[in-house]
């Protein structure tokens, strides 16, 4: 991942090198022309959220948002540089902070049509940081034509959608709370990750590739600054965003791996059941999440960028 970083520098110093050596590519206004690669630097507010084993509504667990809790939507905010060659394509360096959460709390209102989502009372936060090069499509520029024969100069539309795909490296620690303590579940094995008893079960890694695709609208302001609001759906390769994927192990093998207060922690983290209802007996191999269901979050921003490489036509 350093080295996608580097690389993306990289292209981002050359392409602010060459583009000198360009022709003006279109008149922003009567005041101002855009060299063929603009520069863009700013940050973001918004909205971030997640698709997990956790929550969701009635019924069976499905796919993407029918089990979709928006009482659960955090906040988050990045910080961003990108190059646009032509206002076509652009690539775009940007970090990103927030948070997600799941709670099975929340199907408290259709539990009998559950099959046990609700009883499982199950519930996960984490912090993700993320770091991510995304390229930008604009397809009002790409297929548009902006030509004014007269002036050999190009005007551009004041809205631009856009179309965003990229490679991301994020980090995540689903985090129970225990009392009015939280403690971290990745290091507990709550489904024998890393137990020789459990072989196919593996130990999951808290700093993970993900895939961001999105879309998004950018406007100018101004000749200096350009609002976008944008969302950012983040494909991942992990269902253990919220710690639960497969089946539980017997508590019984925790006393072979474990001592003092990670011993206590692991057996009461494993399985909340008894919180609801102290008689439940925990079985070694029932379902505590979909394996086949990977987890995913996503976000919805607000940006406010400065535009770079706008130059102000001599004697106006």
């Amino acid at each position: 991942m350093k080295k996608l970083f580097i690389v993306s520098i990289w292209v981002l110093l050359l392409a602010g090198s060459a583009q000198k050596a360009n022709a003006q590519y279109y008149f922003y206004n009567s005041n101002y022309y855009d060299n063929p690669i603009t520069y863009e630097v700013g940050g973001s507010i918004g909205l971030m959220n997640c698709l997990t084993d956790l929550g969701g509504h009635k019924g069976i667990g499905k796919k993407f948002i029918k089990d979709l809790n928006m009482g659960n939507t955090q906040f988050a905010g990045s910080i961003f540089v990108s190059a646009l060659y032509q206002d076509k394509v652009g690539l775009r360096l940007e970090a990103t902070f927030g948070k997600v959460s799941a709670d099975d709390k929340d199907l408290q209102s259709v539990k009998t049509t559950t099959y046990g989502r609700y009883e499982r009372n199950l519930s996960f936060r984490s912090n993700i940081s993320e770091f991510s090069a995304i390229a930008e499509f604009h397809p009002l520029y790409i297929f548009g034509n902006f030509d004014d024969d007269q002036n050999n100069t190009k005007t551009p539309p004041l809205f631009s959608p856009y179309l965003l795909a990229g490679v991301g490296f994020f980090h995540f620690n689903p985090q129970a709370k225990l009392g009015s303590t939280w403690v971290d579940l990745q290091p507990l094995s709550t489904e024998g990750e890393g137990f020789a008893e459990y072989p196919n079960s593996k130990p999951y890694k808290l700093d993970q590739i993900n895939i961001p695709l999105g879309v998004g609208v950018k406007y100018d302001l101004n000749s200096n600054l350009n609002v976008r609001a944008e969302f950012v759906y983040r494909k991942l390769n992990t269902d253990y965003l919220d710690d639960v994927s497969t089946t539980y192990v017997d508590p019984a093998d925790y006393q072979y791996h474990f001592t003092g207060a990670k011993y206590n922690n692991a057996l009461a983290l494993n399985a909340r059941q008894k919180d609801l209802d102290p008689g439940y007996i925990v079985n070694k191999g029932d379902q505590r999440g979909n394996p086949s269901n990977k987890d995913a979050y996503f976000s919805f921003n607000i940006k406010l960028s400065l535009a770079l490489g706008r130059e102000r036509i001599k004697g106006r």
